[in-house]
């Protein structure tokens, strides 16, 4: 399933995780050229022995002369200082007690006077921003990276371009392409794991896809208190949708509920012997008219059939339709207002990609769709519309047709989709 989707993301997902590590290299490099310490080194001791060049003598005969006299000065000093230093200390040993105690106090406001200045130094050093240090700024370009939104895109193209082979919506891709964005572009990101990041982010971008279904419908058409439970399904010709109501009835049979099937296709030649070949194996009653007859008058009769035999659940069958042919569309709008469906199902075939995703959308606008089935889906090998369909209709995919037996239809779950692409 998804076989060439999966292999193209792979491919994408490792040539942008290389792209985000070169490109973050290339970043570090313009950054660290010629530090600018050095230069500022190299022009002073230029400028310095420029100056000074020849005079190297002259300078050093006067240096000699005058540090000979200060020495003997500062010695000196040091001298005299002294004296008076004990003098003092003998004049406070001789004042009376009470004056002691006023220089304490002197000496104590004077210390504390002296302590306030660093105090309002600290205070000015902590409202700076604080700036990282040479060895933990290094160290953080070692093991990460980041990249900008110009070198983001160009890497994207890639996997944008794997998305749009492979039938994945214009939306979706928009949708995929700011997820990955947000979580790459001015980020840094560990070098280690680069390309884990964007395999996660890409799961948690498809996840997101997928409209969830609040209803179990085996539940739902027990819990209906007048009977029955009518679900029409729709989609254009050849595209799984009477094999897949098959599939359905065997399913409600196998979980104890009684079914009906009406075969309101009365258009296409063929159809009603297909659907009551299906009924004859799975052991259910059809209702049926000639070909040419009023399509919402047999779904009406079934209807009526399965109120009056206490039947749980009616599937009605209808003409497979272009989404473009006004005047079908215009007769499955009849047959909605005559026999009020529960639900609303289209059948799309998986393996269509885009054409599916469009028939989706243009019958949601003509009657309202509640949700999906995706035929087909276990020989689809792109995926796009099963990535695609839920997300652009808003509608949840119920069930995936994948093989040709009536067991062969399993309840949606993405998880199965996200294993399909190799992210689960």
């Amino acid at each position: 399933m998804f076989k060439f989707l999966k292999d193209k993301l792979k491919s994408a997902i490792s040539k942008i995780s290389e792209g985000v590590e070169k490109e973050g290299r290339i970043e570090e490099k313009e950054v660290e050229v010629t530090p600018e310490p050095k230069k500022e080194e190299k022009g002073f001791f230029a400028k310095l022995k420029e100056k000074f060049a020849g005079k190297e003598e002259k300078i050093a005969e006067e240096l000699e002369v005058k540090e000979e006299k200060p020495k003997i000065e500062i010695k000196k000093e040091v001298i005299e200082e002294k004296k008076p230093e004990i003098k003092e200390v003998k004049e406070i040993k001789h004042k009376p007690v009470e004056h002691k105690k006023e220089e304490k106090l002197k000496l104590e406001h004077k210390e504390i006077k002296k302590e306030e200045r660093p105090i309002e130094l600290k205070q000015k050093i902590t409202e700076e921003p604080i700036k990282k240090g040479f060895f933990e700024t290094l160290k953080e370009k070692i093991i990460t990276t980041k990249i900008n939104e110009e070198q983001f895109e160009k890497l994207f193209w890639d996997m944008e371009l794997a998305l749009m082979e492979n039938n994945v919506a214009v939306e979706v891709i928009e949708k995929i392409k700011n997820d990955l964005k947000e979580e790459l572009v001015e980020n840094p990101i560990k070098r280690t794991k680069v390309e884990e990041t964007i395999q996660e982010t890409l799961k948690n971008s498809i996840e997101e896809l997928f409209q969830s279904a609040d209803f179990d419908l085996v539940q739902e058409i027990k819990d209906k208190k007048e009977k029955p439970y009518v679900i029409a399904f729709f989609g254009i010709n050849g595209s799984g949708k009477t094999t897949s109501i098959a599939k359905l009835a065997n399913m409600l049979k196998e979980r104890k509920i009684s079914c009906v099937l009406a075969a309101s296709d009365t258009f296409r030649a063929a159809s009603i012997e297909q659907l009551q070949q299906h009924a004859d194996k799975l052991g259910v009653k059809i209702i049926k008219h000639a070909y040419g007859s009023d399509p919402a008058a047999v779904a009406f009769d079934a209807i009526k059939h399965a109120r009056a035999k206490n039947i749980d659940a009616v599937l009605i069958d209808t003409a497979g339709r272009m989404h473009s042919n006004t005047n079908l569309i215009q007769e499955m709008q009849k047959i909605i207002r005559v026999a009020k469906p529960d639900l609303k199902i289209f059948v799309g075939e998986s393996i269509t990609g885009n054409d599916c995703v469009e028939q989706a959308k243009t019958f949601n606008e003509a009657v309202g769709i509640d949700g999906i089935i995706l035929a087909k889906a276990d020989v689809d090998e792109k995926g796009g519309a099963a990535v695609s369909v839920s997300y652009v209709t808003k509608k949840p995919i119920l069930y995936l047709g994948v093989g040709q037996k009536y067991s062969d239809l399993q309840e949606f779950n993405s998880n199965v989709i996200l294993k399909g692409l190799g992210l689960a």
